[in-house]
């Protein structure tokens, strides 16, 4: 059942009490000492001093003066975050008291919280198995409640997962460094894993990439409940299955632990930091322990 306008209003505003609180105790220091630092900008011009690196000599002002000066730069005051968010037909999964969902509206709402106490700028793509909207970057509480809201009221066009799209979409649009965040369980549809992987490869060059992957227990383990329907959240296909069947579990386990491994290993190719978050989990222990590693 679709919620309502001031339905969705009050889960927001429920959503900003908490997350806020966490980003103004816990977060904002942390993610200032994890990801500042990563992106110079010009300062000014300065004569050059025994022991300069000769590489930053600005050729022009040394020509004009006849003495030889170089570029100072410093740390940049401002950042921009984005976050890239998988809104596929998976995300609605879960077998506890919250859903994908939820859990990743949370972390994204803590992420740019965190992001506005360093008076950063915040942006956000929504995914499928292809770009549904796209956030340009910008200050303040007003945008990131706009932006909290998309993530719970927004209704994708489709339900797959196509990873490759969005990350292109990235590097695409975002011309200036960027600290991205992937939301997502990485369930990917598609079966071309060399374009994902050119995708990250190229946007990690330019950005920092930054992956938090959301999943459920009931993913890797499937219970002994006897005999059940299951459906692909993504395809709508339905199958019956056995679940009393040791066979039938063990296969079900080694199916997801060869696909989380597989993609682990994508991310470790590329170099892409990771947090592992599960629906039934603190996500809060796993953030921290991600900006510790940094």
């Amino acid at each position: 059942m679709q919620e309502s306008e001031n339905d969705i209003l009050r889960r927001v505003r429920k959503i900003e009490i908490k997350t806020r609180g966490l980003s103004n105790e816990i977060f904002a220091g942390k993610y200032h000492t994890a990801f500042r630092g990563r992106g110079m900008s010009f300062s000014e011009v300065r004569e050059y001093r025994m022991g300069d690196d000769v590489r930053d000599i600005d050729w022009n002002v040394t020509a004009r003066s006849r003495k030889p000066h170089i570029k100072i730069y410093e740390e940049e005051r401002e950042l921009t975050m984005m976050l890239v968010v998988d809104v596929s037909g998976s995300r609605m999964f879960g077998s506890g008291e919250r859903l994908k969902k939820s859990v990743i509206t949370e972390i994204a709402a803590v992420l740019a919280f965190s992001a506005a106490q360093n008076n950063d700028k915040v942006g956000c793509i929504l995914f499928s198995d292809r770009v549904e909207k796209f956030i340009p970057p910008k200050k303040g509480r007003s945008h990131i409640l706009m932006i909290i809201r998309e993530l719970i009221g927004f209704e994708p066009v489709s339900r797959g997962t196509c990873l490759s799209e969005p990350v292109r979409f990235l590097t695409n649009v975002n011309k200036k460094r960027c600290t991205t965040f992937i939301l997502s369980d990485f369930m990917d549809s598609s079966s071309d894993r060399a374009a994902l992987d050119d995708a990250l490869k190229i946007a990690g060059g330019r950005h920092d990439l930054v992956a938090v992957r959301v999943t459920d227990p009931r993913e890797a383990e499937m219970p002994d409940v006897g005999i059940v329907e299951l459906r692909d959240a993504e395809t709508g296909r339905k199958v019956w299955v056995d679940t009393s069947s040791a066979r039938v579990r063990e296969h079900y386990a080694s199916v997801w632990r060869e696909r989380s491994e597989t993609i682990a290993a994508t991310l470790r190719r590329n170099r892409i930091d990771t947090a592992e978050v599960s629906t039934d989990g603190d996500y809060v222990t796993e953030l921290i322990k991600l900006f510790k590693q940094r």
